[in-house]
């Protein structure tokens, strides 16, 4: 009797090496297996269950693009207001988004007096035409806006600090810094002479003290609100501080803005460390849900994650060769996870994913980290994990192969006694008795199996297995 469990991934089949055998002991090639695959019901309720990950997601992609600016508040104060908007992490086309919108926002909002660009970035991923349209977006405001960089210990390096340099006017926390431009992103020409005339500034980074000194920055505020009182426009009043001095203070009443969640969200996706390992998870996850049974919660997580990766890999300079490198090693991952045995496709995925992981961004490159967890967990997974899966999965000798009793195969590797046998076209996991070794290239029979595991033995001179011993000498005892 052959009982076959209820949804493996090939219905009623047993995969070997390069083909498919099913209950009846016919074999299918593997294109067929997947094709009977794919229109089986339990793959076509997955697919319907990720469409629908899939819309939610891109529903929820969509949604907070309409509201960029989330969190901009009208202004209630008699004094007006300033708005001060936290940028952090690399300019991407989601910050730029957001940073339009709300200065537009303020502009068409009666009562704010100026717009705080207040600014801690390690870069920009956004072309030219982007980066010069929000310095035109700074430009043009009728509310004016400036850039801090700030708090202490914040820096504007590359595209960044070409954006610092473009506006109307901006200033430097103690501690901060600025530069390492190179050849720069945005190619304004005022941008372009002040850096010719304080060439430091390309190759190095800058702190604020030697930047003013270099007449990069003008000021160096310690404060936001020292910022915003030398801001024209900004009303101000004196007051003495504790010791009897005069000080100036801030009258307008000062807005702090951040992305909203869902925006904060995205941007996070899209940096190179978190994109790289949101693809990594995805890959591995997907290839999992696609060798098991049913919808699990690795699908459903698997599909949230490539859809946060490619909102973040969307936002980042790709090297679409990379990229393909990448998605030809999970190819070359599957082929070998479905005969439950890493072999050469496992070594080419190993090669090409950690190829395309060192070069999948262009001027960017993950986190040293992220690449390590990346490449190591998803050396581990495929070489260890996902065949052992595979194997207990289907570890069970009541699938119908009962037809590989007393097949002859031969040895590909020397079994002593475990090693590779080749058994009608599939290559399968063998285990020979100790006292029987079996070399490379000899032959042997199928005595037994046990999961994934054939039980083999030569085709001459094989040992009596103590089992067959024991069972004999039962007989022995009965008919006596």
């Amino acid at each position: 009797m052959v009982v076959v469990l209820p949804t493996p991934p090939f219905p009623a089949t047993m995969v070997t090496r390069g083909a498919v055998r099913n209950c009846a002991g016919s074999t299918l090639s593997l294109s067929e297996a997947w094709l009977g695959r794919l229109a089986s019901p339990t793959f076509r309720a997955r697919r319907l269950a990720l469409v629908f990950v899939a819309l939610f997601g891109a529903w929820f992609v969509a949604e907070p693009a309409g509201a960029q600016s989330g969190g901009f508040q009208p202004c209630s104060d008699e004094d007006g207001c300033v708005l001060a908007l936290g940028v952090t992490g690399l300019i991407d086309p989601i910050l730029t988004d957001f940073m339009v919108d709300a200065i537009r926002d303020a502009q068409h909002t009666e009562g704010y007096l100026a717009v705080v660009v207040v600014l801690d970035s390690e870069g920009s991923v956004v072309d030219q035409a982007t980066l010069a349209s929000l310095v035109e977006t700074m430009r043009s405001s009728s509310v004016p806006v400036s850039v801090w960089i700030g708090p202490s210990g914040a820096s504007a390096r590359g595209g960044a600090a070409e954006l610092a340099l473009a506006a109307p006017s901006f200033s430097m926390a103690p501690g901060a810094s600025i530069g390492d431009v190179g050849t720069g992103v945005l190619g304004d020409p005022a941008v372009e002479r002040q850096l010719d005339a304080h060439p430091a500034a390309r190759v190095s980074m800058l702190s604020a003290t030697a930047a003013k000194k270099a007449h990069v920055v003008e000021r160096v505020d310690p404060l936001l609100g020292d910022h915003v009182l030398a801001i024209d426009g900004v009303p101000s009043k004196t007051v003495r501080d504790s010791a009897g001095r005069p000080k100036r203070e801030m009258v307008a009443l000062g807005l702090n803005v951040k992305p909203s969640l869902g925006v904060q969200l995205f941007h996070t996706a899209a940096s190179p460390s978190v994109a790289y390992l949101l693809f990594a998870v995805a890959v591995g996850l997907l290839l999992f849900e696609f060798f098991t049974a049913g919808v699990g919660i690795a699908g459903v997580v698997g599909a949230v994650c490539g859809l946060l990766a490619a909102a973040g890999l969307g936002a980042l300079p790709l090297r679409p060769w990379a990229l393909v490198l990448c998605l030809f090693a999970a190819f070359g991952f599957a082929i070998d996870v479905q005969t439950a045995i890493p072999r050469a496709w496992t070594i080419i995925g190993l090669v090409s994913w950690t190829v395309g992981s060192l070069f999948l961004f262009d001027g960017f490159r993950p986190g040293w980290l992220a690449l390590v967890t990346g490449v190591g967990g998803m050396a581990v997974t495929m070489v260890s994990g996902m065949p052992s899966m595979v194997r207990s999965r289907f570890g069970t000798p009541t699938l119908g192969r009962t037809w590989m009793m007393g097949k002859v195969g031969r040895a590909v590797t020397a079994l002593a006694p475990e090693g590779v046998v080749t058994v009608d076209g599939g290559e399968w996991r063998g285990i020979t008795n100790r006292a029987t070794p079996i070399d490379v290239g000899d032959e042997l029979r199928v005595v037994g199996i046990d999961g994934m595991v054939l039980e083999v033995e030569p085709l001459e001179g094989g040992a009596v297995d103590y089992r067959e011993q024991r069972r004999a000498r039962g007989a022995s005892a009965r008919d006596d």
